[in-house]
């Protein structure tokens, strides 16, 4: 925890501070981050651009995750964590005014560009910031889910916050884009508190090029491989159905263009519950059986459910009531999408000696950005081309490959804590 040179005595109302501005930015960066669907349907109701266009807005978000995650995690702390904070919160509230002010598909663009780069210097500095603020794992594990709970929070209310700003007779009007004046409000009151706090962060600092070195090491073990194919298809599934599941309920089901972003909301909402819902079943049926459960829920939802919206018509739903039940049901699939991420991770994290998680976690943010980008790509595609409905089906292929990976991690992990067992040197994974 709190490394050498840092004090949690005498922090009293920065701790609050600094604690309120980390949920907060993260509560306004999964509104941002998860936007992208959205964003999509109104580019293509008011900026005139096709699906295929309109499918790279994923990747102006997640490439400059993965590239400035990789290449500031071991300079972050010499740059100072509060100041990468401050900046990010800058970048946000810049893009925000820009995309108000000027509004168009160009601009789209940039403003997810900013907004992966501002997104990967808070989340590096915010886990760092986590350590300094905490003095045992109990008290790290509490912040981070307090902090955590401010992304989900972000996640479920932001669909319904850009859906009070479209306007349901015009859905390309440019009056949506009002929400943006209110997400830079947003930034300048985090960079505010961050001001107002003070933070000891000579207990984060340390070698420059150590990260880099772990993360080289750390790609060529079997499990780290696995674990990276297993994060990415995980990523490509959720954001694609995430990304696109706006569009979906507006095209194939028929659901005005709020209503269709607010209905994406569901998907937010079973991800959340199917999170906290995971901690309790991991103990009694052990993270490998339930993972595998997950899977065949996704596959079963994906096979069953989405071919019955074939049937729907063009019949326009204007209301929650005249909605049919698979409407509902298929969002469903982030139930089952929920306990894998965080699972995975926590296993092979758990299976690394403790200094090797800065490195991990860099990796992580990497494959995870890749997988979002390639997700919404692939979904948007083929949406364009066969339209809804076989987009989504298409979900199965990705699915099904990841438990096998997920097979492939358990049976690797559980062979490193024999051989840890055995004392042989075949790895630096360690005994779980």
């Amino acid at each position: 925890m709190p490394g050498p040179g840092s004090s949690l005595e005498g922090q009293g109302a920065s701790r609050l501070l600094l604690v309120a501005a980390l949920a907060l930015s993260y509560a306004q960066f999964a509104v941002l981050l998860n936007s992208v669907g959205t964003v999509i349907l109104q580019a293509v109701n008011g900026f005139g651009v096709d699906k295929a266009q309109a499918a790279t807005l994923e990747a102006f978000k997640d490439l400059p995750i993965a590239i400035v995650s990789l290449a500031v995690a071991a300079y972050l702390p010499r740059f100072g964590l509060r100041r990468a904070l401050i900046a990010g919160q800058a970048i946000v509230a810049l893009a925000c005014v820009a995309m108000a002010l000027l509004p168009g598909f160009a601009m789209a663009r940039l403003l997810f560009l900013a907004t992966g780069v501002a997104f990967a210097l808070v989340k590096t500095a915010t886990y760092t910031v986590i350590g300094l603020l905490t003095d045992s794992p109990a008290a790290h594990a509490a912040l981070t889910n307090r902090i955590e709970g401010g992304f989900m929070l972000g996640v479920l209310s932001g669909y319904w916050l850009f859906g009070l700003f479209i306007d349901p007779a015009h859905p390309g009007d440019p009056v949506w884009l009002r929400v943006y004046w209110l997400l830079a409000a947003l930034s300048a009151g985090i960079v505010a508190l961050l001001l107002a706090a003070r933070l000891d962060e000579r207990g984060a600092q340390g070698p420059e090029t150590a990260s880099w070195r772990a993360m080289g090491r750390l790609i060529a073990l079997p499990p780290v491989l696995f674990f990276a194919g297993a994060a990415f298809l995980y990523v490509l599934v959720e954001q694609g159905v995430g990304s696109w599941l706006p569009t979906f309920n507006a095209e194939v089901l028929g659901l005005s263009a709020p209503m269709s972003v607010q209905g994406a909301s569901i998907y937010a909402a079973a991800l959340a519950f199917g999170r906290l819902a995971a901690a309790a079943l991991i103990t009694r049926f052990g993270w490998p059986r339930l993972l595998g459960l997950c899977i065949a829920g996704i596959v079963l939802v994906v096979l069953v459910v989405v071919p019955l919206a074939r049937d729907h018509g063009a019949a326009r739903t204007e209301s929650w009531a005249a909605l049919p039940w698979y409407g509902y049901a298929m969002p469903l699939i982030g139930l089952f999408l929920a306990p894998i991420y965080p699972t995975i991770v926590s296993a092979i994290l758990s299976a690394l000696p403790r200094a090797q998680h800065a490195a991990m976690t860099g990796l992580i943010i990497g494959f995870s950005a890749l997988g979002g980008t390639t997700g919404s790509f692939i979904t948007g595609r083929v949406f364009a081309a066969f339209g809804g409905i076989a987009a989504f089906r298409l979900i199965v292929v990705p699915a099904l490959l990841l438990g096998l990976l997920v097979a492939l991690l358990d049976r690797l992990l559980r062979k490193a804590v024999l051989s840890a067992s055995k004392d042989l040197p075949a790895s630096p994974i360690v005994n779980r």
